[in-house]
């Protein structure tokens, strides 16, 4: 995307100015820099940035300034994005089943922390990755708490997690454990007991974790009546940590991916149309830079603005959104309640958007055209 030459003070005085057709993302670099040191003065150890979530560079640039130091990357094309905009920064390869040619570039670039959760991964590992690297073991509990379960695809039980870190000890590699809680984990709970059960598997092992990834999995502000408590996830984890471990805990480290950008960017979409007083299309949708909406859920972070700039305050009542596409799956989920007065050309900008939006957005039906604004403020 990049950073536009005009930085606005809001979001409204762009759309009153530019009155665009195409869907605007509104980046606000100074709330990202913001919440990345919320993050690492907050949280008691090493702070990686999940870059699945938002790989645009002026995203990975402005983290850099933040103090940014480590990056979880998924694939090659990640590790070579950082390797060029922060070469002094650590990245971590934690997709836990990689093709050996993407295992033997990770090598080639200097890559030496790799996650694991099965016996046929650590075979390729062991052949691949000289000794010395880290290798962390990733395990998974049936815990709740989460917009959906990491669980489903990825992490070892605590059985077999106790088999791999012995494996790992045992070929001269740097033992480590790391978990996801699953993503947007509003229950501080889920951490104890994944940090809990990281000691027990150490203790069945016999091996001493060098490090405990803590995952990613923090929230970020979706919906009005609840705001996440970062700091008391932060604090829980430092205190439980020290008690699992008996006072010795691993070096601790976290992934966030949304908790760190969501934040940061708000997305404008114009109002195609108000259908009969019920339904209200938008040039924007499960397409394009919504597309998460159906699967975490509304958010509900909803102003509306007027084309000169002003906001709707008619009464709030509830109407379903779709999307410009011909596809009927191209619909928020539930009810979203907007103001009574809203019309065909307003705007409907949803904050808290940074984070699987840009990254997931297609073209299909011919839709997918977006603007990107640099602003000063998210505040409208």
């Amino acid at each position: 995307m990049g950073l536009s030459k005009t930085i606005w003070t809001n979001p409204s005085e762009f759309l009153r100015n530019q009155q665009p057709m195409n869907p605007v993302m509104f980046f606000a670099p100074a709330v990202l820099q913001s919440t990345a040191r919320r993050f690492i003065d907050g949280f008691p150890g090493l702070v990686t940035y999940a870059v699945k979530s938002n790989p645009d560079e002026m995203v990975i640039q402005n983290l850099v300034a933040a103090g940014i130091e480590g990056f979880d990357v998924a694939s090659p094309v990640e590790i070579e994005m950082i390797a060029r905009l922060a070469p002094s920064a650590a990245m971590h390869y934690h997709n836990p089943v990689r093709a050996r040619h993407e295992i033997a570039y990770a090598v080639s670039m200097g890559v030496t922390s790799y996650s694991v959760d099965s016996h046929s991964e650590l075979k390729k590992l062991v052949e691949i990755v000289p000794a010395g690297a880290e290798i962390s073991v990733r395990f998974k509990l049936p815990v709740a708490g989460a917009a959906y379960n990491f669980g489903a695809k990825f992490g070892a039980t605590v059985d077999k997690a106790v088999d791999l870190l012995k494996v790992v000890a045992e070929n001269g590699y740097v033992p480590s454990l790391t978990f996801h809680p699953g993503t947007q984990c509003t229950d501080p709970m889920a951490w104890d007991a994944y940090l809990r059960a990281a000691a027990e598997i150490c203790r069945l092992a016999g091996v001493k974790a060098r490090r405990l990834n803590t995952g990613g999995g923090f929230p970020s502000h979706r919906l009005n009546g609840v705001m996440p408590e970062l700091e008391a996830i932060f604090a829980l984890i430092g205190r439980v940590a020290d008690e699992a471990f008996d006072g010795n805990p691993p070096a601790l480290v976290c992934e966030p991916g949304r908790g760190l950008v969501a934040e940061s960017f708000s997305l404008a979409a114009q109002v195609k149309g108000v259908r009969d007083d019920e339904h209200v299309f938008l040039n924007d949708g499960t397409y394009g830079n919504l597309d998460e909406l159906p699967i975490t859920g509304i958010i509900d972070r909803i102003t509306v603005v007027a084309p000169d700039g002003s906001k709707r305050d008619g009464a709030a009542s509830p109407r379903v959104i779709f999307g410009p596409t011909c596809d009927s799956v191209d619909r928020l989920p539930g009810d979203v309640a907007l103001p009574s007065d809203i019309e065909e050309g307003d705007y409907l900008v949803f904050s808290g958007m940074g984070a699987y939006s840009t990254a997931t957005n297609t073209r299909f039906n011919g839709f997918g055209d977006m603007v990107v604004a640099t602003v000063m403020s998210l505040a409208n």
